[in-house]
C-alpha cells in the first residue's frame, strides 16, 4: 500500500465520529509489508489522531515470517495478533503447507510460541475443514497446550472451482461441524473455575451476548451486516471481506471520503442481504441467535439454495448448547443486577 493510500486511509478513518478505532491489517500476508510499513501508519494515527481516541490494532498472520524482532514490536505497540493454526500437526499440515508443497506446523508453532514468551497478545484463528472437523478435542487441547487460551473457529466453505453448483470437497459439512461445536462446547464448560470460563471461544461468548439481551458482537449473529469496509492496497474500498467482488466494490479513497463509503447506500444494500432469510429460517426456533449466519456460507455452497449451508450444524448445535447458556446469562444478570 503506498504512502498516498495509506495516508487517506488513516486521516480518513480517524476524522469519523467512532466510540474505538480498530484497524485490522490482513493480507494475503500482512507481515510482508515489512515492520517499517507499520511504523508508518503508527506515525499517521498519531499525526491525525485527536486527544484521547482510543485506537486497536489488529493483525492476522500465518506466522511464518514472525521472528523475535517482529514480536517486540507487536507487544511494544500492543497489537492483537490472531495466528492461522489448525491444531497439531496431522490437522495443520493437511492443508497448510507453503508454496514448495512443505508443512508449515513447526514454524506456526514455533512463531506461537514465540510471541507468547514475548507477551504478545495472540489468538488461534483454526479453520474447520473437511478433516479438523473430526478432531475438536485434540485441536481444544493442542492450543491449550500451547497457551492459546483465545480461541475462533471458521467453518470453512468454498465453490468448487470444478464443479460450480457444489462446495469445494475440502469444505466442512453441516452435521459434522455440528458435533464439532458441541464437543468444543463441552469442552469450554468442563474447563470452567468458580463459574468463570478459562478459555475463550469467540462464538460462544457471542451467543453469550444475545442470551443476556445485548447486541452479538460477532457480525455473523447480528441481524444486518457491513459494519467494517475492506481497503485494499489500491485504495479500492469492499463491503466485507469476504466480498471483495467488483459488484461489492464501494469506490475507491482517493476519489470518495471513507466516511461516505462507510454510509453510502451500496454499504447498506449489502448488510441488507442478511436481512433475507431464507424460508427455512422463518419458522426457525434458533432464528432470533443465528439471525440465518453469514451471507457467505449462503452463496460460497450453490447447491443450497440460498439456505446457509451450516443450518443444519446449527440445528444440532443450539439444542445441546441452549440450556447451559441460558444459565450461564442467568448466573451473569443476577451478579450485575
Amino acid at each position: 500500500m503506498p504512502d498516498e493510500i495509506l495516508t487517506a486511509l488513516i486521516a480518513g478513518y480517524m476524522a469519523t465520529d467512532q466510540p474505538r478505532y480498530l484497524f485490522g491489517w490482513q493480507g494475503g500476508e500482512p507481515t510482508l509489508a515489512g515492520i517499517e510499513f507499520y511504523r508508518q501508519a503508527f506515525r499517521l494515527m498519531q499525526l491525525h489522531g485527536r486527544d484521547r481516541q482510543p485506537v486497536a490494532n489488529a493483525l492476522q498472520t500465518n506466522g511464518l515470517l514472525v521472528d523475535r524482532k517482529w514480536a517486540r514490536f507487536f507487544r511494544k505497540y500492543h497489537f492483537l495478533v490472531g495466528l492461522s493454526i489448525d491444531g497439531p500437526e496431522h490437522v495443520h499440515d493437511r492443508y497448510r503447507k507453503d508454496h514448495g508443497g512443505r508443512p508449515s506446523w513447526s514454524r506456526v508453532r514455533d512463531a506461537a510460541s514465540l510471541m507468547l514468551d514475548e507477551g504478545v497478545e495472540v489468538n488461534a484463528l483454526t479453520v474447520v475443514n473437511d478433516y479438523s472437523q473430526h478432531y475438536p478435542e485434540e485441536i481444544y487441547e493442542f492450543h491449550k497446550s500451547m497457551g492459546l487460551d483465545f480461541m475462533q473457529f471458521i467453518p470453512c466453505v468454498e465453490t468448487d472451482p470444478a464443479n460450480p453448483g457444489a462446495a469445494a470437497p475440502f469444505s466442512a459439512r453441516a452435521e459434522e461441524y455440528g458435533k464439532f461445536l458441541a464437543k468444543i462446547f463441552d469442552l469450554w464448560l468442563a474447563d470452567f473455575v468458580n463459574g468463570k470460563p478459562t478459555t475463550s471461544i469467540r462464538f460462544f461468548e457471542s451467543l453469550l451476548f444475545r442470551y443476556a439481551g445485548f447486541p452479538a458482537p460477532e457480525c455473523t449473529l447480528q441481524e444486518e451486516c457491513g459494519s467494517y469496509v475492506v481497503v485494499e492496497h489500491n485504495g479500492d474500498v469492499y463491503a466485507c471481506d469476504f466480498f471483495v467482488e467488483p459488484q461489492w466494490r464501494l469506490g475507491n479513497l482517493l476519489e470518495t471520503p471513507l466516511d461516505d463509503l462507510l454510509n453510502s447506500c451500496r454499504q447498506a444494500e449489502f448488510g441488507a442481504l442478511k436481512r433475507d432469510l431464507h424460508s427455512d429460517c422463518i419458522a426457525c426456533t434458533w432464528k432470533e441467535l443465528c439471525r440465518g449466519g453469514c451471507t457467505k456460507d449462503r452463496v460460497r455452497d450453490p447447491a443450497g439454495g440460498g439456505s446457509n449451508r451450516f443450518c443444519g450444524a446449527y440445528r444440532l448445535f443450539f439444542p445441546h448448547a441452549d440450556p447451559h447458556l441460558r444459565r450461564l446469562a442467568d448466573e451473569w444478570k443476577r451478579e450485575h443486577t
